[in-house]
């Protein structure tokens, strides 16, 4: 039995949010599962807020793809291979969950969900030869597949791919995204090859477990958008049980003296989509139900606050010019040092953002 301060602390700790320096991108276990890099505080912030220098970061250490919930996530470039292999669905109705309303029309036109993603990747690879963007990459597709993969899109006065399919395809078809493109730009992975198994290492349950545990499987298959069925198939039988608040989770059993063991002391400004704040048992990071809707808004998410193992407020950059400031909503009454604490990361954040902090504004 543990209480979720153990549980918050552990993830710190496993996440290697504690590390002020030092990290490289071979020892920094977060890229295990994929970083997720959505918005200015993406990625490079969240391998930064790790210990990691990412001012030399290049194409040469690290791969940007479309995976998990379709959504970008950065890895080493080294593990492509097992990451394509851990990042595909787990069956035909788990690729159906993954692709959203894409599976309707395809499932009445008798089209398999795993073989629609096969085509897409198929005709992905043969158009993408040359660095292309995905606007041109999509029109193209919509030439060369049937009405069943096909979708109007009303905003555009066009007819497309549906989106999920597009995405998740892109991996199977070898394709990455190139880094620090608007619109996105697909290019093949040079000397692509994919694996037939990830490997311990970068299956999504077990790191799930390892990053973000203990937990059930609903929460690995919220996290996936996958179904529970699939998760449940899929569970590590190195496993231990723990009890949270009265809920029975799982967590890899070489992990845990490190739960019962973890203490951290550590400030830092989480980004919005910081894999910290993608776990599915929110009430556990925030306890409070109106800092549950505050931290994870429907739209516009804050960053988060994290002072020693709690989320004790959130965040947001205000940029103005050459004018750089962070409000930050505390949710209790900070000290002087938590301030400092927190001034000295904002500082660090506007560093980053190759700016200069005119002020952080805390809210009383």
């Amino acid at each position: 039995m543990v209480d979720r301060r153990q549980v918050v602390a552990y993830r710190v700790r496993a996440q290697q949010l504690d590390r002020d320096e030092g990290g490289s991108l071979a020892d920094t276990a977060v890229l295990d599962i994929g970083v997720q890099n959505t918005g200015p505080d993406g990625a490079r912030w969240a391998l930064a807020v790790r210990g990691v220098d990412v001012t030399a970061l290049s194409d040469a250490d690290v791969v940007l793809l479309w995976t998990v919930r379709g959504a970008p996530h950065l890895y080493r470039r080294a593990d492509v291979g097992q990451v394509v292999a851990a990042v595909e669905p787990f069956s035909d109705a788990d690729a159906g969950k993954r692709i959203y309303d894409a599976s309707k029309p395809l499932k009445a036109a008798g089209i398999g969900n795993l073989a629609a993603l096969h085509e897409v990747a198929a005709g992905m690879r043969t158009i993408v030869t040359a660095p292309t963007v995905k606007g041109d990459v999509s029109g193209r597709l919509a030439t060369m597949l049937p009405e069943p993969y096909l979708r109007f899109c009303r905003p555009c006065d066009a007819t497309h791919l549906y989106e999920m399919p597009f995405r998740l395809a892109a991996a199977r078809a070898g394709l990455e995204l190139q880094l620090d493109t608007s619109p996105p730009v697909l290019r093949r992975i040079t000397g692509f090859r994919r694996v037939s198994a990830p490997g311990d290492r970068f299956d999504l349950v077990r790191a799930y477990l390892r990053l973000l545990g203990p937990a059930t499987p609903k929460q690995v298959a919220d996290y996936l958008d996958a179904p529970v069925k699939d998760v449940k198939a899929r569970w590590p039988d190195d496993v231990v049980d723990v009890t949270v608040d009265g809920e029975t989770r799982s967590l890899l059993a070489a992990d845990e003296e490190a739960l019962t063991s973890a203490e951290v002391s550590a400030t830092r400004l989480l980004g919005p989509f910081d894999l910290f704040l993608q776990a599915k048992d929110r009430a556990t990071l925030a306890p409070d139900a109106a800092h549950v809707k505050e931290l994870w808004p429907v739209l516009g998410r804050p960053g988060a606050v994290l002072v020693d193992g709690e989320i004790i407020g959130t965040w947001r950059p205000r940029k103005s010019g050459k004018t750089f400031t962070v409000a930050v909503q505390p949710w209790r009454r900070l000290s002087a040092g938590t301030r400092d604490a927190i001034t000295a990361q904002a500082e660090r954040l506007a560093t980053h953002r190759c700016a200069t902090l005119t002020d952080v504004d805390f809210a009383d």
